[in-house]
């Protein structure tokens, strides 16, 4: 069916709610890698013409079963992908994957296109998706065998994904190259029939829209691919495929899988029963809000992991999930609600069961698997794929969805998924067979409230989970001075302000106890201290990348690298540390398509970028040294006009000179004050300071005439 037509079935939409509905003969679901990665071997096998992958991470190092056998089918997915190849000779393997950031690539593997590590056959293509807004991903996990067998769900085909639903604390098969990680849990579904073409087609779009290439559908019928040991557990159902695609310069936003979820949210009328990596979708939060208010609404049942991945992920993702539970609980008037993680005796201290699945079963009637997850980031910022599967007045599919949300459950609390149906209908809610069925070494423990976390912690937060692209034009209307005596008002309050601020902290210091701890001794003690660590150096630089984009003033950073380091190791790091932020956002600002800037509007904007095509280097200088918008902003704007980098570069750092050079003369003087006041020279201070203010004048001079002469007329003027 054609994309956008509207056809009803149940719940589903399409072009609403749901891209396409199709009917899928035979759909399965497979809990936890070790099922997962069997079943496409299985499937993989039979292929005769096509294997499609999308993945947000795929690593040819996988091992595809834990077992040590004599099997003549490779273990490591990159060798069992060229062994099909060269066993079947029409076999076309194309994987495309996210183009990740490196900061997502500690743990990854050495894209192949570099010559290192594994070599893919030749008829085994690797390609990088790339067509994701700035700071967003490709995020959708599909397989798709001939157009006739489809995988998808929450799994890639990566690394750290295998495990067993008995998820043993002390499996030693749970490890990668020699290293043990935690427990693993997630689904996939798969699906055969018209529902596995159509992925087909939606993974064929993806790579045309990647690489540029269009890629036929495979002809021809061959052997079933379907997995010989897999049983079905629904059978001739329909299936709704939602998808989320950000919006970009030439296509519309997709954003079906969120009103899907609102949809399922609304329709329930008994349970929701959830599990999903995270849990920070504000518009979904409003929505269970909603229905925990209703005297009669569903009761609620909320699965996730009870720790997050590193410090970054606790400052953002789990202080954001910790405000939204903190306002479901507050309108739980009625009890419905239960939010809790599984746990296993045995873990050791630090690690978690980690729940990646993205799974949503309503009313034992809807079945809802995918790779979105409950975050602003999959409702409308990456792209995901979801599938959502309706009983729609058939018993048999009911009980199969009962039975499955039951397994799930089961394997949570350590028993089978007959125990669990009985406890339900005996205490007549999922809450009381949770309760029912508790024990020490296998269950679902309640997620605690934490204590609340301060508005700018969440306001950072907020950044790590935007629900739309950051357009160009919002940063420069954000951060960019649309006049001039704008520009003049706003540095004069932030002299006054920082004037008031030094003055607070001069008293504080004078007529408190502070002065007795905080002496000039310390001040030197801690700095110098910190310079002793072997990773300071690359601490202090990399400082200098949050403190552009967030407006932090640089100058205090140099003052702290000179005190610590000494004045030349100190302007060394700096200069390094502003240079690195700048290539940072130059290379930011490559990514956006040309007409985005064009359509630009704003006479600071119009300014920049003017002054920069007409005079490349010695613009750049200009402004570096009296800059017309934020740092980070004109490094934006100066990669998405392609500016030559030589100029950007050089002109950066003759521009960032005459200022870090002048830090480092307050930064040395600075410490010499606080070892002798009577070691300053003023002269040297107020010699710098007249300078820059010099400087200042005959660049802004200059600019401004720049600005002149290429304004519309300036010739007939002249």
């Amino acid at each position: 069916m054609a994309d956008g037509a509207h056809r009803s079935a149940g719940l589903f939409r399409e072009g609403v709610n749901c891209w396409r509905v199709e009917q899928a003969q035979r759909a399965a679901v497979l809990v936890d890698g070790e099922e997962y990665f069997r079943a496409f071997a299985a499937a993989a096998e039979r292929a005769r013409k096509s294997i499609l992958v999308l993945a947000w991470d795929f690593d040819s190092r996988t091992c595809l079963h834990a077992d040590d056998d004599d099997s003549p089918v490779p273990r490591k997915l990159g060798d069992f992908l060229n062994h099909l190849a060269r066993r079947r000779r029409g076999l076309q393997i194309r994987i495309l994957i996210w183009d990740y950031p490196m900061v997502f690539g500690t743990d990854r593997e050495f894209p192949s296109v570099y010559g290192l590590g594994w070599k893919p056959h030749r008829h085994v293509r690797v390609r990088y998706d790339n067509t994701h807004p700035m700071t967003g991903s490709h995020h959708q996990k599909v397989v798709v065998i001939d157009d006739r067998v489809a995988f998808c769900g929450g799994l890639d085909l990566t690394c750290r994904r295998w495990d067993t639903c008995a998820h043993r604390p002390d499996d030693d098969r749970r490890s990668n190259e020699g290293t043990a990680y935690p427990p693993f849990h997630d689904v996939m579904l798969v699906v055969d029939g018209a529902a596995a073409r159509s992925l087909g087609d939606l993974a064929r779009e993806r790579w045309r829209r990647a690489t540029g290439r269009a890629l036929a559908a495979p002809r021809g019928q061959g052997p079933d691919p379907w997995p010989p040991h897999l049983q079905p557990d629904l059978r001739r159902v329909e299936v709704a495929i939602s998808r989320t695609q950000p919006e970009t310069d030439v296509h519309e936003p997709v954003r079906e899988i969120e009103a899907s979820y609102l949809d399922l949210i609304a329709a329930a009328r008994h349970s929701i029963y959830i599990e999903n990596q995270y849990f920070t979708a504000h518009r979904i939060g409003e929505a269970l809000q909603a229905r925990l208010a209703e005297p009669d609404g569903p009761e609620i049942i909320i699965v996730l992991r009870r720790l997050s991945h590193g410090w970054l992920e606790e400052l953002t993702m789990q202080n954001l999930r910790k405000a939204l539970i903190a306002r479901l609980r507050e309108v739980d008037v009625h009890g419905r609600l239960k939010v809790c993680y599984p746990h296993i005796q045995g873990l050791k201290e630090g690690t978690c069961i980690d729940v990646h699945s993205k799974l949503m079963v309503v009313d034992d009637r809807w079945l809802r698997v995918g790779s979105a997850n409950i975050s602003n980031r999959s409702m409308g910022f990456d792209t995901e794929c979801d599938l959502t599967v309706d009983a729609d007045g058939r018993d048999d599919v009911r009980q199969a969805i009962a039975g499955l949300r039951d397994r799930l459950l089961g394997e949570h609390l350590g028993v089978e998924p007959a125990v669990v149906a009985r406890e339900i209908e005996r205490g007549g809610s999922i809450r009381a067979a949770i309760d029912a069925l508790h024990s020490d070494t296998r269950t679902l423990m309640r997620l605690d409230h934490e204590p609340e976390v301060s508005g700018a912690v969440m306001t950072i937060a907020g950044l790590a989970d935007p629900e739309q692209p950051v357009k160009l034009e919002s940063l420069v209307d954000q951060f960019a001075p649309r006049t001039q005596a704008r520009r003049t008002g706003r540095t004069w309050a932030k002299f006054a302000a920082v004037v008031a601020l030094i003055a607070a902290l001069t008293a504080l210091w004078r007529y408190t106890p502070i002065a007795a701890y905080v002496t000039p001794e310390r001040i030197t003690g801690w700095a110098r201290r910190f310079a002793d660590a072997p990773w300071a150096p690359l601490a202090l630089m990399a400082a200098y990348i949050p403190a552009c984009l967030v407006l932090f003033p640089r100058p205090l950073l140099t003052l702290f690298a000179v005190v610590a380091f000494g004045p030349w190791l100190g302007f060394a790091y700096a200069m390094g540390g502003i240079s690195l932020a700048a290539y940072l956002t130059y290379f930011a600002g490559t990514k956006l398509d040309r007409s985005v800037v064009r359509r630009l509007s704003g006479p600071q904007l119009d300014r920049i970028i003017q002054v920069l095509r007409q005079r490349g280097l010695l613009a750049m200088t200009a402004l570096r040294l009296v800059p017309l918008a934020p740092f980070a902003v004109e490094g934006v704007i100066a990669g998405a006009i392609h500016i030559r980098l030589r100029d950007f570069m050089l002109g950066t750092a003759l521009g960032m000179l005459p200022g870090t050079l002048a830090a480092t003369v307050f930064g040395d003087q600075l410490e010499a004050g606080l070892r002798d006041p009577e070691q300053v020279n003023y002269w040297l201070l107020g010699g710098v300071v007249a300078l820059l203010v010099i400087a200042s004048l005959l660049v802004r001079r200059w600019l401004l005439t720049t600005e002149l002469r290429s304004e519309p007329g300036a010739a007939a003027r002249r």
